[in-house]
């Protein structure tokens, strides 16, 4: 459905669009295997999935109260709202936003297939200070939690503190209003179809396939605690659906056209170096 990779949303440039509102959050037929891949993943490794500073909580409810209104109206085949009390009905889940002892962020994402971020503004700068990130697309929440915009995003080549593109960030995030959110798009290929995917990894093989990873990205300034929730929505192809659409082969010469163009650096970062001539190879007879 989404092909971000035709080069409409190129690979590092920051790319943000205006966001309606109407479709600030994205369910689709996936619902349920995401909210049970969440579940798994917040049993298993709790503290790599979940973090909260002190004096955020206001800003969580926010978040989750914003959702509670938009969801039910948005998509009212699938969420239904009673008081406190919302039922996703095609996942046969209900959740309570008054749950005691629960993170009311933990309660938020457990409605919706993204990841959601809070960042706060502070003497350094943007800081995350609290996150709910199930699906990272390797990256460690608990290593970026508390870091301020530079520092999180000192690893991707180009927007290291200083350069022009964290500068424009910073600027972005300073003029963000509660009535316009905003959107960007990012990809990858993985060797895998693993929502789950957190850590630093070395240069990719594909000796298990190739998948197209896209990450839908919103950003929305809280009205209330000002306060800006960034939303992830991972969506996960395998290369090979390219071969099934009549546009395959565009789609598959743009990919080649920018993985071509990438410097070593950000070929490395993509964790591409090692396979970039097989990649290239696999693109060419879809071509």
């Amino acid at each position: 459905m989404h092909t971000p990779y035709d080069g409409s949303s190129k690979l590092f440039q920051i790319g943000l669009k205006p966001l309606n509102l109407h479709d600030w959050i994205d369910a689709d037929a996936h619902l349920l295997a995401y909210l049970d891949a969440k579940d798994q993943v917040m049993n298993r490794v709790p503290h790599e999935v979940f973090v909260a500073e002190a004096g955020t909580e206001d800003a969580q409810t926010e978040v989750l109260h914003l959702l509670a209104d938009h969801l039910p109206q948005r998509f009212p085949q699938i969420y239904h709202r009673l008081g406190p009390q919302i039922d996703i009905v095609p996942a046969f889940r209900r959740v309570r936003m008054d749950a005691p002892f629960l993170p009311p962020l933990l309660l938020a994402a457990g409605l919706v297939q993204e990841d959601l971020v809070l960042m706060r503004k502070g003497a350094d700068g943007w800081r995350l200070t609290a996150g709910c990130v199930c699906f990272a697309s390797s990256w460690s929440l608990p290593e970026k939690f508390g870091q301020a915009l530079d520092a999180i995003h000192a690893p991707v080549p180009g927007f290291s503190g200083g350069t022009r593109n964290s500068t424009i960030m910073s600027r972005i995030f300073d003029n963000l209003t509660p009535d316009q959110p905003v959107v960007r798009w990012n990809w990858s290929i993985y060797s895998n179809d693993e929502l789950h995917h957190p850590h630093l990894s070395p240069p990719r093989r594909f000796d298990d396939g190739m998948y197209l990873r896209l990450e839908r990205q919103t950003l929305r300034k809280l009205p209330v605690s000002g306060d800006i929730l960034f939303t992830i929505r991972i969506y996960i192809d395998p290369l090979e659906a390219l071969t099934r659409r009549d546009d395959g082969a565009s789609l598959a010469r743009a990919i080649a056209t920018q993985i071509m163009a990438l410097s070593p650096e950000e070929l490395d970062y993509k964790g591409l170096t090692v396979e970039k001539d097989r990649l290239l190879q696999r693109l060419s007879e879809i071509m």
